[in-house]
């Protein structure tokens, strides 16, 4: 009988890791079905970005109040986790705070895991009245109703009953708070239950850890609906991040060869391809699959903050873009594609729908300026210029279905070599004056 509490310890935690191990698998593959990318350049700067933007978040305290309270959220949920190794190691043994035989190295950390709790907690508090109570304007836009809006509040709940029954386990575990190491917080916490039976008392101390890890293993399972997957994809998003200047746009592999080839003097431009030759490369994209598995790893990893959204000179003069609505469009229709493939063993099967039409309009992708702007603004390098220009390209080159003035621009360059209505005679009449 002594040993049911750890059988069902060990159930739980299995079951947790479990489910959260067949989620993830089902996140690698979707990513999967998008374009591979060889990212093996420039290795010393990625890690670099990852040190610096991922782990430093140096883009995120770019805006002060929210990016430091961001920090403190962040370390401190990350550390304070570190005692769930504690636990799991108490759960499948039986023991009681098993690594408390460290001594004084044990005070200072569980002083800091309860300082930091505090400070997470206020954090959360502080981001949970901005967007309830004053009301940012970035987190009510449009898109962001249904779900959007309540993920945003789940997880500052989470959050906050997490590290509540973190500090109420500690203040009501009597053995440690004999100890006096490390309780810096928990011991005027422990003021509030004076009076309190020995008994009473650990039974609320059990309660609160139960709650506790069972309540960590529901957020891990948690994260796989939310926004919050980017406390894990972030890394690897940064890494794989793009490091040429953001101005740059990439060259059209089939479009380089193509003109390649016409300008080779020994090819003839009006010979037929021979009959073995490949089909030529679709161009652009019109659904998740057209676009890379990088575009697809962004998608996941958008935290629907709205610094895109904000910065978008398009959407602050009233057009429909929206830099952060591409990528949770594009998230979403990538999870429809992966229910699509569980319903059907692996095998896509078409469902009429694609992303653009179904999810992104035209009116969205045209409205872009191409700015830059949500790429310099994203705190973990997302790049939503980049879906919006493959989908161009394929409006343009495989539905020639351009804006009427881009058409009239590419018709004037190609006949006066320049994107003016004037003859090429008169190109230079401006320098006369």
């Amino acid at each position: 009988m002594q040993y049911i509490p750890n059988i069902i310890f060990l159930l739980l935690l299995i079951a947790g890791v479990g489910y959260f191990t067949i989620n993830i698998r089902k996140v690698i593959r979707n990513i999967k079905q998008g374009i591979p990318v060889d990212a093996s350049d420039n290795k010393a700067e990625r890690y670099g970005n990852v040190a610096r933007i991922a782990l430093g978040q140096s883009k995120m305290v770019k805006r002060p109040v929210s990016g430091i309270l961001h920090f403190i959220t962040y370390v401190g949920f990350i550390i304070i986790n570190i005692e769930v190794l504690e636990i799991i190691i108490d759960g499948i043994f039986g023991t009681h705070r098993a690594f408390s035989g460290m001594g004084s190295v044990y005070g200072f950390l569980i002083a800091c895991f309860e300082i930091l709790a505090v400070l997470v907690f206020v954090s959360v508090v502080i981001f949970w009245l901005r967007r309830n109570i004053i009301k940012i304007k970035r987190f009510f836009k449009p898109e962001m109703k249904g779900w959007p809006k309540q993920d945003g509040n789940f997880i500052l709940y989470f959050e906050m009953i997490l590290m509540a029954l973190f500090l109420i386990m500690n203040a009501t575990d009597v053995p440690f708070q004999q100890m006096n190491n490390g309780n810096v917080i928990s011991q005027h916490i422990a003021g509030f239950f004076s009076g309190t039976s020995e008994s009473t008392l650990h039974i609320i101390e059990r309660s609160a850890w139960w709650i506790h890890i069972i309540g960590i293993l529901i957020f891990l399972n948690y994260l796989y609906f939310s926004k919050h997957l980017h406390i894990l994809l972030a890394f690897p998003n940064v890494y794989f991040g793009r490091v040429t200047p953001k101005g740059q746009f990439k060259n059209n592999e089939a479009v380089t060869a193509e003109v390649k080839m016409m300008m080779d003097p020994n090819v003839d431009p009006f010979a037929a391809p021979p009959a073995d030759a490949p089909a030529p490369a679709k161009f652009g994209a019109s659904d998740v699959m057209d676009l890379t598995q990088i575009q697809l790893l962004n998608a996941y990893t958008c935290t629907e903050c709205g610094r895109c959204t904000d910065e978008c000179p398009a959407n602050k003069t009233g057009k429909k873009l929206s830099p952060r609505k591409i990528m949770m469009d594009t998230r979403d229709r990538l999870q429809e594609v992966g229910k699509n493939l569980d319903a059907n063993k692996g095998v896509f099967v078409p469902d009429n729908k694609q992303l653009l039409g179904d999810y992104i309009s035209t009116e969205e992708l045209w409205a872009c300026t191409t700015c830059n702007a949500c790429v310099e603004a994203c705190p973990v390098s997302i790049d939503p210029l980049s879906i919006i220009m493959d989908m161009r390209q394929y409006l343009v080159m495989e539905q020639s279905a351009a804006p009427n003035e881009l058409n009239v621009t590419m018709t004037n360059i190609e006949n006066n070599g320049a994107p003016w209505p004037f003859n090429q005679q008169d190109r230079l009449n401006w320098a006369k004056e």
